[in-house]
């Protein structure tokens, strides 16, 4: 087992309980295969641009997206390789036969 502070063991828990609402993942998993338009993630998910953004800035603030200024719009992306790689695991772990 690894050890580690309450900080983090908090930090991760609040992580998984901000992935356990549906849309909120969907939003974020759309991030995943690059740069992205809240009206892009919008129609993607199925769920209107105020509530993206609700869902987004939510993410931004776990530190599990980034969004980066294009002229205009703000595109976002997956924050780094670790939520990435952690969001892939999850993908493909779900999909393993039980």
């Amino acid at each position: 087992m690894i050890a580690s502070d309450d900080a983090r063991i908090g930090a991760i828990a609040a992580t998984y309980r901000l992935l356990g609402d549906p849309t909120r993942l969907k939003v974020l998993l759309a991030c995943l295969e690059g740069p992205i338009s809240v009206g892009d993630i919008a129609a993607r998910v199925g769920a209107s641009q105020p509530l993206v953004s609700h869902h987004l800035r939510l993410l931004r603030g776990a530190r599990l997206v980034r969004g980066e200024r294009h002229q205009r719009r703000v595109l976002y992306a997956t924050a780094d390789a670790h939520i990435s790689g952690m969001l892939k695991d999850m993908l493909d772990h779900a999909a393993e036969p039980h």
